[in-house]
């Protein structure tokens, strides 16, 4: 051995346990796991369906405030939406105008669809110059309308509340781009829970 071999260390390398390899490894699964599930939650959210609650008593005695509600989006790219249908949706320009921003939604009844003509009168809403049955109501509409014909593309909502309901009535069509989707199911508040 010579003179400069005998002066390098040996500096003892101590083998990587198999433990903190396995506890490394369970690491990176559950943060896959959870990075997988925060997309697939974000994706749900965006094109299926999502959760949302009753802020106002606008729809009594359907939907009370505090009702939690499924609000699925996928139905409406096979069929156009239809009367009674309970739906979410962003505020038209209106009532964006009148100080509501666009990303508050809100939550009505379609009462006409495109090409229908549409009245209040008598307390009865009429459509087509038929009345319309609704059990659903809280109470009948004081405040009336003239006819209208619904344009294509744009739909006529009002609140089963009808008395203390901001609705078509008093800023016009609904677009239909502006319809996030249908309330389907309310999970709260468990005594309620079931389809709407």
């Amino acid at each position: 051995m010579t003179h400069q071999e005998s002066d390098v260390k040996q500096i003892p390398v101590s083998p990587v346990s198999t433990e903190s390899v396995k506890g490394w490894r369970n690491w990176q699964e559950n943060i896959t796991l959870v990075a997988i599930a925060l997309c697939l939650a974000l994706l749900i959210r965006t094109f299926v369906a999502e959760p949302r609650y009753i802020p106002s008593e606008s729809m009594v005695p359907t939907l009370h405030t505090g009702d939690r509600l499924v609000v699925e989006k996928v139905s409406y790219h096979f069929a156009a939406p239809r009367m009674g249908d309970i739906i979410v949706f962003q505020p038209p320009e209106e009532l964006q105008h009148q100080g509501y921003p666009k990303d508050q939604a809100f939550i009505k009844r379609i009462i006409g669809t495109p090409g229908k003509v549409m009245s209040i009168t008598g307390g009865k809403v009429y459509i087509d110059g038929q009345p319309l049955q609704e059990d659903y109501i809280a109470e009948p509409p004081i405040v009336g309308m003239k006819p209208v014909r619904i344009p294509e593309n744009e739909f006529f909502v009002l609140g089963d509340n009808r008395n203390d309901s901001r609705d078509s009535r008093y800023w016009g069509f609904l677009p239909s781009e502006n319809i996030i989707g249908r309330a389907t199911f309310r999970f709260w508040p468990l005594d309620r829970i079931g389809l709407i």
